[in-house]
């Protein structure tokens, strides 16, 4: 495990970029989320991306920064909830290192984005039925690749974080 890089999967708001900072602060790992780095290489939000090149273009942008991040080791990535989409990134990901999927009940999620502005699938959109459709289609996607499975909505942060690291030590 000393060298091999952890990514967190899972839906929007399931808490991939907060987990993933403090097992990586706990790991003494660099950090990456790659949303942040596609804004980054961008030089613009993921919600102007979206206006201006539509989700392909994103999604375009995302591949290209799970390319670069999957040549590096060590590192923990929380990588965007539509990752999983295209089938590079899985390959990718899964050949990367170990891959923890976050997960937890729709109505945990619905109650984290309630207000949030910042996400392009839900701008204009039911946040209840664009949860619903996309866990049901990228579900199987993250179970598929997924090492280990974790619930984020029973424990604090930092406890979960204690159970993953408790977990990946132990094999």
């Amino acid at each position: 495990m000393i060298h091999q890089s952890i990514y967190l999967v899972g839906l929007m708001a399931v808490g991939k970029s907060t987990v993933g900072k403090l097992l990586a602060e706990r790991l003494n790992r660099p950090f990456f989320d790659s949303d942040k780095e596609v804004e980054k290489n961008a030089g613009a939000e993921i919600s102007w991306i979206f206006d201006v090149e539509g989700e392909q273009g994103f999604r375009d942008r995302e591949e290209q920064v799970i390319c670069e991040l999957t040549k590096v080791s060590g590192i923990v990535v929380a990588t965007g909830g539509g990752v999983v989409e295209r089938e590079n990134n899985r390959r990718r990901i899964s050949d990367g290192g170990l891959v923890l999927h976050l997960d937890c009940p729709n109505k945990t999620l619905i109650k984290r984005v309630r207000n949030d502005k910042k996400r392009p699938l839900l701008k204009g959109s039911d946040p209840d039925e664009v949860l619903f459709n996309l866990k049901k289609r990228r579900d199987p996607l993250y179970k598929e690749m997924a090492d280990y499975r974790f619930q984020t909505d029973k424990k604090s942060t930092q406890v979960l974080v204690n159970s993953i690291i408790s977990r990946l030590s132990h094999n």
